[in-house]
């Protein structure tokens, strides 16, 4: 029962998290919240730092999605012992061979990350 509650809190948490990102992203300018004056500067001082983490972010964290029979037994194996009841619903991978699992809990959906080994990722 302790599992059951503990993988719905982490799946609650997870779509609480990407809604909240994917909010951010559709906002429109006049939805965004104005910098102030003080903050301004400090954005403009440094546009080339900030231009090469925007670069460097999309690449890594571009996902392919794949069949769900082509996730390592390791993934699968993992998923099954810490979820027992989820289904796997898509899965996703990219350049560094981590793993997005597109899961469904009950009632509850979200996404998991892992590695190949069947290491749990915090993202």
């Amino acid at each position: 029962m302790k599992k059951l509650i503990l993988s719905a809190a982490i799946v609650l948490g997870s779509l609480t998290a990407m809604n909240a990102q994917a909010q951010e992203e559709n906002a429109t300018p006049a939805e965004q919240p104005a910098q102030t004056e003080q903050a301004a500067p400090a954005a403009e001082a440094a546009p080339a730092e900030q231009a090469a983490t925007e670069q460097a972010t999309p690449a890594a964290e571009a996902y392919t999605e794949i069949k769900t029979e082509e996730v390592p037994a390791a993934v699968t194996e993992a998923l099954k012992k810490a979820y027992p009841e989820a289904v796997l619903n898509r899965a996703s991978i990219n350049s560094k061979k981590e793993y997005q699992l597109e899961v469904k809990v009950g009632e509850n959906e979200g996404a998991l990350y892992a590695d190949e080994s069947g290491n749990w990722i915090q993202k």
